[in-house]
């Protein structure tokens, strides 16, 4: 059994920050990328940010410049830093990771409960 349970969002103003995380936990051989998405109400859910085992990160257009992703692979977990925060990143972010169980021998996607993220005008 997995779980990705998130933290760290809530209520900000616009142009305020905040930073999310997600840690993996069970039942784990291995991680490969992780990554953040996002749905808001009426919206289907969207990429937010992507990174590999190895480090190498990916961004929607829409958050270039103001997000960081990263990653402790010691700890299981990937961190969302968002900055400059906007009426519209408001959304629950979700984290997803591609796992490795020690009893499943294939990468499966594992995704977090949400947290909820509001940015007031």
């Amino acid at each position: 059994q997995v779980q990705l349970v998130e933290s760290g969002g809530g209520l900000v103003q616009a142009g305020g920050s905040l930073r999310l995380s997600c840690a993996a936990s069970g039942s784990i051989f291995m991680i490969n990328a992780m990554g953040w998405y996002r749905q808001a109400p009426g919206k289907q859910r969207e990429l937010v940010a992507t990174i590999t085992s190895g480090g190498s990160t990916n961004y929607a257009d829409s958050v270039k410049g103001r997000f960081t992703i990263s990653r402790d692979n010691a700890k299981n977990t990937v961190y969302l830093r968002m900055n400059d925060l906007k009426p519209e990143d408001t959304a629950i972010y979700y984290c997803k990771a591609d796992i490795k169980t020690r009893v499943l021998t294939t990468w499966m996607p594992y995704w977090g409960q949400g947290t909820q993220v509001t940015v007031s005008a």
